[in-house]
């Protein structure tokens, strides 16, 4: 069975709508970059890369340095599923990325995103 079809989208086709959600907040780019980094290990070059070379989001999470040990602390609604429940494990990945970066835009502490841990 094929999965979802956002599993193929590039993440170099996201990346910039999580930045600008964050921008028109008032927040930054760094910021989105630190909550994106403390979920997936990745740092300031490897999500450069991961644009430049255009990886899908399942290669994405794939290749994910190290996805944080802290990710099951991450609850809350998104597009209307409680991300918490969702049963496709890379859906549930995308969708903590979505959130985090709600979070970011709605200038939550970056404590409490992080779910009491520091960015790496």
């Amino acid at each position: 069975m094929p999965g979802h079809r956002i599993f193929a989208t590039p993440f170099a086709s996201i990346y910039p709508h999580y930045v600008a959600k964050a921008e028109r907040k008032g927040h930054t780019r760094g910021e989105v970059d630190t909550v994106i980094g403390w979920l997936t290990g990745y740092d300031e070059a490897g999500l450069e890369r991961a644009v430049a070379d255009e990886v899908d989001l399942e290669t994405f999470f794939a290749d994910a340095p190290a996805m944080t040990p802290n990710a099951a602390l991450i609850k809350g609604t998104i597009c209307g599923y409680k991300v918490q429940e969702i049963e496709d494990p890379l859906m549930q990945k995308i969708r903590w990325i979505d959130l985090l970066v709600d979070e970011v835009a709605r200038g939550k502490k970056m404590s409490s995103i992080l779910r009491g841990g520091d960015a790496a």
